[in-house]
């Protein structure tokens, strides 16, 4: 006789229960999926659909497939549009195909061939549109550009509060100019179809206006001095097992990589290197993509405070990731086997990368909340080390972030990972490093002790202030000469060589150096920038309308007068002279470009002799890259910046005297 076996109700209930939870999560992730991944791409981020996407890359080995990189957090839709100035298009139609169903009464009700005859005819709208990437508004008397782009959440970078000082929001209007405003003031300098985004307004609604990003690529310099590392790295293995300064987090999936990581406030450096041999295996840089929070850091800090707090953070890790995707794409390797990210950075920039609060470095005493910490006895170091899980960076799931630990305020972890690569902990004799860029840092001395001062220069020869100045893009002017005429005839003008060899669109700060030098050399302009004859202005390309005015000439003296002081104050008080340094590093991509006799020349940098200048290329990736590869530095840079003295500047008694006297284009004096 078959006995039946009795079901326990709560047994049943709670196998039930549990059974729909799994269901239940497989529906949420799969409504997450939908709206992020791609259904097209496959578990190999390759993609399989057969029409255009902005996200496709041309295949990678023996995959046929084009390789995906999108990062799965857009919304990949708009990657479908194989002709994205039809969106604007489609999308109106499809709001008034609603609007007329709705009228009528019967939403749902439209019969095919009605529907096939809106379809066929699309309405068009009486009036113009302003469109940016085929997102189309409707055009109104009066609104600016950057408003449209404001509604459509384009960032457009700025740092002057829109009132066109600060060139930074250039757009390219690809259609339409007529329907806009005449040029500002502010824009004289533009020529063509380019505008500035706060100052072009809509005056002719009859039209259609379409405007894009000015992209500009930077020449960005990756350029490190190799030098040999014992190598001591965190991640390490056993075997078959993956380590983390001895933590088991992994299985050994062929290879073990690191990414070091330079954010600098323009541009970002990335290096991925092989943990086991120290050998590169890409690099890669790109313009940092916070620029539209403001060009410089206390612009940026302010940006942070407003109403789109992390947005900053979010727009780092998210073009970061991109980056990641590409360069594993193109080196046929997974992120998941890349177990650590070394990031430097001065103290804003490394924080926001963190995404930590950093409203305390605009702040005086200008130190970052991880430094008060450390002042006030609640860490033990600034160093910071973070899961790249939790940063959402595309790592291995185990990964780890450490960022360079911090000298004081904003002499940060770009300037230790300099002191790294230029050896500090066993320099002897006095040498002196000058990063020099929209924040110059100088550092002073020898491994038993060393000074150091960050210099608020400001963007005035990056881009930034000068009517013609620009970053050092493709058809920046980047070295210059004037070239007198031979014997009774006149002068010939400037002579001057751009990036790329392109028509010149403007100077980059190695060519507004060479310039300054020229006219104080041919006694076209005086030390204290007034121009001969009592001009206000040099043309310096009249055929492309590039000029130079005294305007101009007090943005740069008052730039250069900040790394005047931070060199003299910082070799008085440390008791030393230019002629008795026995080596000054120039580092960072601006200062490796530049003409060293003709920066002594105008007081930009310190009268050492020339043979004791050295350029060390970008001295803070190289020192990222060796802080990747080696604990024991990691170490040994911790224990002497314990030592550093950090002078603040502006609280010298006579700083203002100095600050004034390297207004000045004349060489460094020493009293």
């Amino acid at each position: 006789m078959e006995v039946m076996q009795t079901i326990d109700p709560g047994e049943y209930e709670k196998r039930r229960q549990r059974i729909e939870d799994i269901f239940a999560d497989m529906v949420r992730h799969a409504d997450v999926q939908i709206l992020t991944r791609c259904p097209y791409k496959n578990k190999d981020n390759r993609c399989t659909a057969k029409f255009g996407c902005r996200n496709k890359r041309k295949p990678q080995g023996s995959d046929p497939l084009p390789v995906c990189v999108s990062d799965d957090r857009l919304d990949y839709r708009s990657a479908w549009e194989t002709a994205p100035q039809s969106y604007g298009q489609v999308k109106t139609q499809l709001q008034m195909n609603s609007s007329t169903r709705e009228k009528q009464g019967d939403v749902c009700g439209t019969s095919a061939s009605e529907m096939s005859r809106v379809n066929a005819e699309p309405p068009v709208p009486e009036d113009g549109t302003v469109s940016y990437d085929g997102v189309c508004r409707p055009s109104f008397k009066g609104k600016k550009i950057f408003d449209y782009a404001d509604e459509i959440e384009v960032r457009v970078p700025t740092s002057c509060g829109r009132t066109g000082i600060c060139h930074e929001c250039i757009i390219e209007v690809r259609q339409g100019m007529q329907s806009l405003c005449e040029r500002t003031e502010a824009e004289a300098f533009l020529r063509e179809n380019y505008r500035l985004a706060c100052q072009a307004a809509v005056e002719d609604t009859a039209g259609d206006v379409e405007f894009t990003l000015l992209r500009r690529t930077p020449k960005i310099l990756t350029k490190q001095t190799r030098r040999n590392v014992q190598l001591d790295p965190a991640v390490t293995r056993d075997g078959e097992q993956v380590f983390y300064r001895g933590k088991l987090i992994d299985k050994y999936r062929g290879r073990m990589l690191g990414l070091a990581i330079d954010v600098g406030t323009t541009t970002v450096v990335l290096e991925l290197v092989d943990l086991e041999t120290g050998e590169e295996v890409f690099n890669e840089s790109f313009e940092n993509p916070q620029r539209f929070g403001g060009s410089d850091i206390m612009n940026r800090i302010s940006y942070d405070a407003g109403d789109f707090n992390g947005e900053l953070h979010n727009a780092f890790i998210n073009t970061l990731n991109t980056e990641i995707r590409g360069m594993c794409a193109e080196s046929n390797i997974t992120r998941h086997v890349i177990y650590e990210i070394v990031i430097v950075g001065n103290a804003t920039m490394r924080d926001l990368c963190f995404g930590l609060n950093v409203q305390s470095i605009g702040q005086k005493p200008y130190k970052s909340m991880i430094e008060h910490e450390v002042l006030d006895g609640k860490r033990k170091t600034t160093t910071l080390c973070e899961s790249a899980r939790r940063l959402r960076i595309a790592a291995n799931k185990n990964a780890r972030v450490w960022g360079a630990p911090l000298i004081a305020s904003h002499v940060g972890g770009d300037v230790v990972a300099d002191l790294v690569a230029i050896d500090m902990v066993h320099q002897t004799g006095t040498v002196m490093l000058v990063d020099a860029g929209t924040n110059t840092e100088v550092v002073i001395g020898n491994k038993d002790r060393l000074l150091a001062a960050s210099c608020p220069a400001g963007p005035a020869f990056e881009g930034g202030l000068v009517t013609y100045g620009m970053p050092g893009c493709e058809g920046a002017i980047e070295t210059l000469r004037f070239e007198r005429g031979n014997g009774d005839q006149p002068p010939s003008g400037f002579a001057y060589e751009t990036i790329g060899d392109a028509p010149p669109q403007g100077l980059c700060g190695s060519g507004l150096i060479d310039l300054i030098a020229e006219l104080r050399r041919n006694d076209m302009m005086t030390p204290k920038g007034v121009f001969a004859d009592k001009a206000n202005r040099f043309d310096i390309v009249p055929e492309q309308g590039i000029t130079f005015s005294r305007n101009d000439a007090s943005e740069l003296a008052q730039a250069k007068a900040a790394n005047y002081c931070g060199q003299i104050i910082l070799m008085r008080k440390f008791g030393v002279t230019p002629e008795t340094v026995d080596k000054l590093y120039l580092a960072g991509g601006f200062a490796n470009y530049v003409d060293v006799q003709a920066a002594i020349d105008i007081g930009f940098l310190a009268p050492v002799p020339v043979e004791r200048i050295e350029k060390v290329g970008n001295a803070a990736a190289q020192g990222a890259r060796e802080l990747m590869l080696s604990q024991t530095k990691r170490d040994e840079i911790e224990q002497l910046i314990k030592n550093i003295e950090h002078v603040e500047l502006e609280t010298m008694e006579d700083f203002f005297d100095v600050f004034v006297e390297g207004c000045q284009f004349k060489p460094m004096t020493f009293h």
